[in-house]
């Protein structure tokens, strides 16, 4: 922008350009590790998210991998469940199930999933381990960054890097082996004989995971994450938050721990900067609830170890609401108050559709039929005098054994399907079979030019294991 710049002994200046940055550079952040009850919390999400993600694909569940998303051959394994492309509103379900979820926990607790589950904050924890196994403390770590390239530095940059390199790949390897057989991309693995599409999409989420987790971090919380956008609409005077007590902390200031800091006019607040330097996001959470915070509660445990060696009472940052620190309540009240609208309807919300999804599985039937007409020829009339109608059965196994049905017609007096009155046809476990049929009736049992058939099909090692599907016969 051009600004003329003031001249005390007469007119202004000639214009001179400013250049004004539209955006902060980043600053590297170094998060002190922290101790405490959040911590232990957040490394025992760590350990089960990843022996979750990281074992279920070897699992096994008769003879096949137990989690398998088989996009080839269009079918999705989920241990004793298999479903199928017609199974698409199971899928939907399940996302609106996740959703809702979502949306109830951070009415009652803020943001959960951000600061324990979420892959970001999960493989940032990771490889923050190993960051700090390598090169020691975020005050080692800072003094390592800024020193010389030398050979230690190499080395200790290489090392780390190598095995942030080998968890992101292996990680890779893992996420793709639920759309492809793992036992398979092992096998290729160890042969080098990996096909096009599984090296592109294995070093595709390799290089995902080690570009989010090691270089981008926080900001991909800060920047690319649209939950941090929206989260305050879920958010009321009623929701746990962490939340810096400004009534109890301020003024803040340093002193000794002897000092009485009451009589000098000074809060609980020592403004030594725990919070800031142990959080993720690098945010001052005493500024108050700001987008960027992930809900991880460092600060508390770090908070709480100051107010501990200063022998001062812990819950100076604590997990509390609004209505709280504004004295509407206490802290301990805070379970009268979960049970609101908000909450319930969330929760109602929920449960229904849980219900709705759990009794739609269960009453879901083993076997589908559809029935196709013969377009080339809609009816005929055979030498004996019967009226042929034809059609294509696609029966589909949707369990894993193999199966014989029986098949039959209903709707027409004395009607026959290929000249039987039943039908048996063989399908293997979860494959689908097409069979022509012809079925005929006598002219004079045909009440209309257009008359509704039933097409019954039945297991037979289960009786009732049946479906009916209705279809049309023509008369000429």
């Amino acid at each position: 922008m051009n600004n003329p710049l003031p001249n005390a002994d007469g007119p202004p200046l000639v214009d001179q350009d400013v250049e004004q940055a539209l955006y902060a550079v980043r600053a590297k952040i170094f998060p002190r590790a922290v101790s405490g009850i959040f911590a232990r919390w957040r490394m025992a999400m760590v350990l089960l998210t990843q022996i979750v993600f990281y074992g279920a694909p070897w699992l096994l569940w008769n003879d096949r991998q137990a989690v398998l998303f088989d996009l080839v051959n269009r079918k999705f394994y989920l241990f004793g469940l298999v479903l199928w492309p017609q199974d698409f509103i199971y899928l939907a379900a399940l996302l609106i199930i996740s959703a809702l979820a979502l949306f109830l926990f951070t009415a009652v607790a803020g943001r959960l999933w951000c600061g324990y589950a979420c892959p970001q904050t999960v493989y940032t924890e990771i490889f923050l381990w190993v960051e700090r196994k390598l090169e020691g403390d975020h005050v080692n770590q800072i003094k390592l960054d800024k020193s010389p390239w030398q050979s230690r530095k190499l080395a200790i940059k290489a090392t780390k890097h190598g095995i942030w390199i080998a968890i992101s790949l292996w990680t890779g390897l893992t996420f793709v082996g639920y759309f492809t057989p793992i036992h398979t991309l092992a096998a290729e693995l160890v042969s080098f004989s990996f096909g096009p599409w599984e090296t592109f999409w294995v070093l595709f989420y390799g290089f995902a995971t080690y570009g989010n987790a090691g270089w981008m971090r926080e900001q991909v919380c800060k920047y690319m994450c649209p939950y941090a956008r929206f989260q305050s609409v879920m958010f009321d005077s009623d929701t746990l938050v962490v939340s810096y007590d400004k009534a109890r902390g301020e003024p803040r200031g340093s002193r000794s721990k002897s000092a009485n800091y009451k009589a000098n006019g000074l809060g609980d607040c020592i403004d030594c900067n725990i919070c800031v330097q142990v959080c993720p996001t690098g945010i001052d959470i005493r500024n108050g609830l700001q987008y960027e915070c992930i809900g991880c509660a460092a600060c508390i445990d770090g908070c709480n170890q100051v107010m501990a060696k200063m022998s001062y009472a812990p819950g100076l940052i604590r997990m509390t609401t609004e209505n709280t620190l504004s004295g509407k309540y206490p802290d301990t009240s805070f379970w009268s108050h979960i049970l609101r609208p908000r909450v319930l309807i969330y929760s109602t919300l929920l449960l229904a559709i849980m219900v709705a999804f759990g009794t739609s599985l269960y009453l879901r039937e083993p076997i589908r039929v559809n029935v196709m007409r013969d377009r080339a020829t809609l009816t005929r009339k055979a030498a004996d005098g019967r009226i042929e109608n034809v059609y294509r059965l696609q029966i589909m196994n949707m369990v894993e054994q193999p199966r014989q049905f029986k098949v039959y017609v209903k709707g027409i007096d004395g009607a026959l399907i290929q000249r039987e009155r039943e039908l048996f046809v063989d399908v293997p476990a979860l494959s689908t079979r097409v069979v022509p049929v012809d079925v005929d009736a006598a002219e004079d049992k045909i009440a209309n030019h257009n008359q509704s058939i039933f097409f019954e099909v039945t297991a037979r090692d289960d009786p009732a294991t049946c479906i009916s599907v209705k279809s049309n016969f023509f008369k000429p």
